[in-house]
């Protein structure tokens, strides 16, 4: 649409979409609205819609995946997480344990996230693991002490929904409700993320490629929830020095064919602690919009992923060598548009 196309123009638009038995997907912009269309069986004429008042321009998709595509909207969406804007010009930093072990337990890592410079708290409460006989998180009190500690620091809640049947409930204590590597292709999930009015952080599944992690995306904004955040947590491969693969070649790729914000996550990323904080640096001079990391206030008693969590300390030096580089790539843009 028009930059200063009104709410009538784009209702009209939308009516003639839906005549024709289509979608209509109503994307805002900081500049203009984009409207995606789905459910066309073919290509369309682009002169049924350019005639309508407030129409800019139709544009053929050529890419499977149409409202993640840049081809629908060329501008970045920026995602709101409880005030904190992810995609936007400041790096975004979600910090807290793997899992909820205790209430005291996530609100001492609730405090030294925020000491240390985090802007989100991350924490499960619903733990997806290897072996059935793992911690599997504390369920709906795991949320509550997650709340408690928004409720003491103000952090907004990053935490996992693993099924159907308990979605609703972290849908109600959660900010952004985070869809894990192994649930990238349960399409029932990704379909529930989608009618959720809560950002969804959309984790890319360990042997996916990249247009299955762009298509899985598009599964959630094609049942209308375009506050969707990418992350790349490591590939398998035949490397056994790491956990898993770090591949930050995806940054940039994912960001030359989507308009979606992308973050990293370098503890799954490596698995090893002494790589975390390289790697998160490493990730930012890729372009990442933000990170998410593992952080426990006594890792080595984690019940989850402790070998692969950073301590306080190592939080809050990662977090300033990381806001370092963020701040150097950012002067040398501005520097360049003068």
């Amino acid at each position: 649409m028009k930059a200063h196309a009104g709410q009538a123009e784009i209702a009209r638009v939308c009516e003639r979409i839906e005549s024709l038995g289509l979608q209509a997907h109503i994307i805002p912009g900081e500049q203009r609205t984009a409207i995606g269309i789905t459910g066309n069986q073919g290509p369309m004429d682009p002169a049924d819609f350019e005639q309508l008042p407030g129409v800019a321009e139709a544009i053929r998709v050529s890419k499977p995946y149409k409202l993640v595509s840049r081809e629908t909207k060329p501008e970045n969406t920026v995602v709101k997480v409880h005030g904190v804007a992810v995609g936007g010009e400041r790096l975004v930093l979600c910090g807290g344990p793997c899992s909820v072990e205790s209430r005291d337990q996530i609100l001492e890592s609730a405090r030294a996230v925020k000491a240390g410079g985090g802007d989100l708290l991350r924490g499960g409460a619903y733990k997806p693991r290897t072996s059935p006989y793992s911690f599997q998180g504390m369920g709906e009190e795991g949320l509550r002490y997650l709340a408690d500690a928004r409720e003491e620091t103000g952090l907004g809640i990053v935490t996992e929904a693993i099924d159907t049947e308990t979605f609703e409930l972290v849908e109600r204590y959660a900010d952004c409700i985070q869809i894990g590597a192994r649930n990238m292709q349960n399409f029932s999930l990704l379909r529930r993320a989608g009618r959720s009015r809560k950002p969804v952080l959309l984790k890319r599944g360990m042997s996916s490629t990249l247009e299955e992690f762009l298509m899985a995306a598009e599964y959630i904004l094609a049942e209308g929830n375009y506050n969707v955040i990418l992350c790349e947590r490591g590939v398998r491969t035949f490397a056994d020095h790491t956990r898993n693969t770090l591949d930050l070649s995806v940054v940039p790729a994912v960001q030359s064919l989507s308009h979606l914000p992308i973050i990293v996550d370098p503890s799954h990323g490596t698995g090893k602690r002494d790589k975390v904080t390289p790697m998160a640096v490493a990730s930012v001079a890729a372009g990442a919009a933000g990170l998410i990391v593992e952080m426990h206030p006594d890792p080595d008693r984690a019940l989850s992923d402790g070998y692969q969590s950073l301590d306080p300390g190592q939080f809050a030096e990662m977090a300033e060598e990381c806001r370092a580089v963020a701040e150097l790539l950012a002067s040398r843009r501005r520097a360049a548009v003068r």
